[in-house]
């Protein structure tokens, strides 16, 4: 087990945001899609309200308003379905 340096990696992060403000260190940065809405994620997988709440570990009752619009996945929620959409094989495996 390697020794952390957690100190000298504290040091590197500021070193950068101060070069980063000043202009001198660009970052790649790169935008995320929306996912597709539940509903149609959920019928690719070819899973239930139930058994799809369950893998999201939400209640199916959220998997529900997602579905009907009356309310919107939170950033990690919709960190899961962008990855239910990306690579269905992952959730499939654990269905």
């Amino acid at each position: 087990m390697s020794k952390r340096n957690i100190g000298m990696e504290i040091l590197t992060g500021l070193r950068e945001i101060k070069e980063y403000k000043a202009g001198q260190l660009h970052l790649r940065t790169h935008k995320l899609k929306r996912p597709a809405p539940p509903r149609k994620i959920r019928a690719q997988l070819q899973l239930s309200q139930v058994a799809f709440a369950g893998l999201m570990g939400v209640s199916v009752r959220t998997i529900q308003e997602w579905e009907q619009g009356r309310r919107k996945p939170s950033g990690p929620a919709s960190a899961l379905l962008r990855i239910a959409e990306q690579h269905p094989e992952i959730f499939i495996q654990l269905a």
